[in-house]
């Protein structure tokens, strides 16, 4: 019995994996969406305080924190941007209302110890809950760019609150050229060894495809001798 190469070639093709379009990057979920929007609020707050600091603040330590949280969180902002445009997530133009109020408030004593000591507790609390914010994202986010952004962030953010755990400053504790920002490239690199492997799969699939294909025609041409 002749088997049809046209059916040996699908079978080996389905086997093979090849034909099947593999999922690369997941679906941005409500998760990824609310890390995205909320990540972008909380940078742009950080960096407003941290140029309100540098007007205001009555010591050179919380100046100083001040210009790294400017520093940093442009650069994590400048990601998280590139990402939303990416995957289509349109971002909130302003820090949320009570991010505002905070920093109102911290304002209404500037010039004075009381604001540093102020903006010191208000930086503890929004480091910790970005912190969370991140630990979030990744446990239970599916997009593997998203995620690399978070993970990139972390250390960041970490040390910042370090920076001003307790309310006390700690401006030595500033690791100076910060890797931030890099999540973006982090997950391209992981989505290059992904496609790297597809093609690899594919790669081999085709081979085996070819070789079985070879293999039945001659068989074809042996049995059709005299």
């Amino acid at each position: 019995m002749r088997i049809p190469l046209a059916s040996v070639a699908a079978t080996v093709m389905v086997l093979s994996g090849i034909g099947v379009t593999p999922a690369l990057a997941a679906t941005v979920s409500t998760e990824d969406t609310m890390f995205l929007k909320a990540a972008h609020q909380g940078n742009l707050a950080e960096i407003a305080a941290g140029e309100d600091a540098q007007k205001h603040a009555t010591t050179e330590c919380v100046e100083e924190v001040g210009r790294v949280l400017v520093r940093d969180h442009t650069k994590l902002d400048s990601d998280v941007k590139m990402l939303a445009s990416k995957l289509h997530v349109t971002l909130p133009n302003s820090p949320t209302a009570e991010q505002q109020k905070q920093l109102a408030a911290v304002q209404a004593k500037a010039g004075t110890p009381a604001y540093d000591a102020a903006w010191l507790k208000t930086q503890e609390a929004a480091h910790t809950a970005t912190l969370a914010l991140i630990d979030r994202e990744l446990s239970v986010g599916r997009n593997a760019e998203v995620k690399a952004a978070a993970r990139s962030a972390r250390p960041v953010v970490a040390m910042h609150l370090d920076m001003v755990r307790g309310g006390v400053c700690h401006a030595g504790k500033n690791a100076g050229k910060v890797h931030a920002g890099t999540g973006g490239q982090l997950a391209t690199d992981d989505n290059s060894l992904a496609l790297a492997g597809v093609v690899t799969l594919a790669g081999g699939g085709l081979l085996a495809t070819c070789g079985a294909l070879w293999f039945l025609r001659n068989r074809r041409r042996s049995a059709d001798l005299p």
